[in-house]
């Protein structure tokens, strides 16, 4: 078993290439001719570990600027045609019936909730410090410089929800608000009989119908410290996800190459997660398994 760039087996290379619709000869902006399997590869191979371009010239024998070419033609055309499975819920794979089976194996898994079919949290990215704006992008709590982005996380071990990125000094009650999540699963998140379906989210979320957080406060009841500690439990799935993305492509987790106005940290990091989402299809992760659940095929999801 051969096993290529960003995880990818060999073979699924071709399936990859064709959800994805990229051409069998993509023509980059600077008029270069490139095959279309060639550029994903360049692309995974670029994400996969923080190399230089000069370290990827021997392996695909093109030079610095072209490779650079390459790398971002490759990921605006993936951001422009599919960033739209990261925002929507109007998907096959997220319909109301396999809504239901994800909120019965999280509650089979020892959740308290019976009607939860997956987890929101927000992730703290690292970026180099910028030489303007510096206040809005710190991060007090890690003090570091960053970038914040809102993960749903689906208990097939899918990204349902992808949103950022924005400033890190921002909380992720904000984040919540201008994502439009909420909004989003008023629409949506239902069981096939009507009755609603939430997502669980830590204690910076608000209680919503949708949206349900543990009981806050340290005089809470041994029921309610039982009930938190439960979903504590299957909440940690979300970290495992986080973990997936950056694990696969660990570019985007070196954090002096993230900078703001001179690279695309933002698509970068969603490129990423379509990528995961791609690779749980394929293979599927911690999450799947730990839920016994299976995720909707490659087709399926980029359908």
């Amino acid at each position: 078993m051969q096993i290529e760039p960003g995880g990818f087996r060999k073979d699924d290379l071709h399936r990859l290439k064709s959800v994805l619709d990229v051409p069998a000869i993509i023509r980059c902006k600077n008029g270069s001719r490139v095959d279309g399997l060639e550029a994903l590869c360049i692309l995974l191979a670029r994400f996969v570990y923080p190399c230089r371009y000069g370290d990827l010239v021997q392996m695909f024998a093109r030079d610095v600027p072209l490779l650079c070419v390459i790398t971002m033609h490759m990921m605006d055309h993936i951001y422009n045609n599919f960033s739209h499975l990261l925002t929507t819920m109007d998907q096959p794979w997220l319909s109301s019936e396999n809504l239901l089976k994800y909120a019965t194996a999280v509650h089979e898994k020892g959740g308290a909730l019976q009607n939860c079919w997956g987890f929101v949290d927000g992730i703290v990215r690292p970026i180099c410090r910028p030489k303007i704006n510096q206040r809005i992008m710190y991060n007090g709590h890690k003090r570091i410089h960053a970038l914040k982005y809102q993960s749903v996380t689906a208990a097939n071990g899918m990204i349902a929800n992808l949103f950022g990125p924005i400033e890190g000094r921002r909380h992720d009650s904000f984040m919540l608000r201008e994502s439009g999540l909420l909004t989003e699963l008023e629409q949506r998140s239902y069981y096939p009989h009507g009755n609603v379906l939430c997502v669980y989210g830590d204690p910076a979320y608000p209680l919503r119908e949708h949206l349900q957080c543990p009981f806050k406060g340290a005089n809470v009841t041994a029921e309610q410290e039982a009930y938190n500690r439960s979903m504590s439990t299957v909440r940690v799935s979300v970290e495992w996800l986080f973990g997936d993305i950056v694990n696969n492509f660990k570019y985007i987790d070196f954090k002096k190459n993230q900078k703001v106005c001179l690279s695309a940290c933002g698509k970068m990091y969603l490129v990423s997660g379509l990528l995961t989402n791609a690779h749980v299809c394929l293979y599927g992760n911690s999450t799947s398994r730990f839920f016994q659940l299976d995720p909707p095929t490659l087709e399926q999801h980029f359908s």
